[in-house]
């Protein structure tokens, strides 16, 4: 099991929307972490699990003064809540200002969510809801950390010629440069298309062609379907059956090609880890 850390260049294409689809239809057990230093919405659109409002001071901000202090990897279930669907959260910061208290401590953060994967008691994956990573922000010293790097792009020009430059940015931040498309390297980059889905398919391919030709390291690993409506579904806006909208079965197949692919040495690594011991 795995960190995988999902997050966007510029603008708004939908990384906390794609984040919780994913760890809706995650094969595993799963755990999702709003790590956006600009603060979480999760606490604004959904409700927990006994029906009423999360708590906005158990998540990020409540694990800001354990971390302090050192974080084992279990510790991280004490700040958790379910949401109403009994997806398992980690609630984001409430403002940016709120983001000072975890200086320094993104390394150590990063080091308890891939380790969780170990856990004896209860181990999960995790998927970290980054944000936008644009400038110097801090999130990105969680992704050493991270078994996969997922930038998350719409398909209009200038987002796929940002991602196509941030995934480059990244691989030279990350590997000391490119890496060829057989290289082991973690993490692993990737990007997943929010398109629309007739259009998915050929996207995609033109996409992955680019970054192949741009010698970015990176790969398209999926697209997601770009659905409003069902988008309102999984935020509780509209009624309706979430598990047959083009935005839960898309993201459904994204997570079983990612875990197909990379599944079995998510699992390795973990045993090789725990023999280490």
């Amino acid at each position: 099991m795995a960190l995988i850390a999902l997050a966007a260049d510029k603008g708004s294409p939908g990384v906390t929307t794609a984040a919780v689809a994913l760890s809706a239809v995650w094969p595993r057990r799963v755990l999702l972490a709003e790590t956006d230093p600009a603060g979480g919405d999760l606490v604004y659109r959904s409700a927990a699990a006994h029906g009423g409002p999360l708590n906005p001071n158990t998540g990020m901000l409540s694990i800001a003064a354990t971390a302090r202090r050192g974080l084992v990897p279990d510790q991280l279930w004490d700040h958790v809540q379910p949401l109403s669907g009994g997806l398992e959260v980690l609630v984001g910061l409430g403002t940016s200002e709120q983001a000072a208290g975890l200086a320094g401590l993104w390394p150590t953060l990063g080091h308890a969510f891939s380790s969780l994967a170990d856990s004896p008691q209860s181990p999960a994956d995790v998927i970290a809801d980054c944000g936008r990573i644009s400038g110097d922000t801090p999130v990105v010293d969680l992704f050493p950390h991270a078994a996969l790097v997922l930038l998350i792009s719409r398909t209009e020009p200038e987002a796929i010629a940002r991602v196509r430059d941030r995934a480059a940015a990244l691989a030279t931040k990350l590997h000391g440069g490119p890496r060829g498309a057989a290289s082991l390297a973690t993490p692993l980059i990737g990007v997943v298309l929010i398109a629309e889905p007739g259009a998915a398919p050929k996207l995609a391919g033109q996409v992955n062609d680019m970054l192949v030709h741009a010698q970015t390291g990176a790969r398209v690993v999926g697209t997601i379907a770009d659905d409003p409506t069902g988008a309102d579904q999984l935020a509780g806006r509209k009624r309706g059956r979430l598990d047959k909208s083009l935005l839960i079965r898309s993201a459904r197949k994204v997570a079983a090609d990612v875990y197909q692919q990379y599944g079995a040495a998510w699992a390795n690594q973990t045993q090789m880890n725990g023999q280490s011991r």
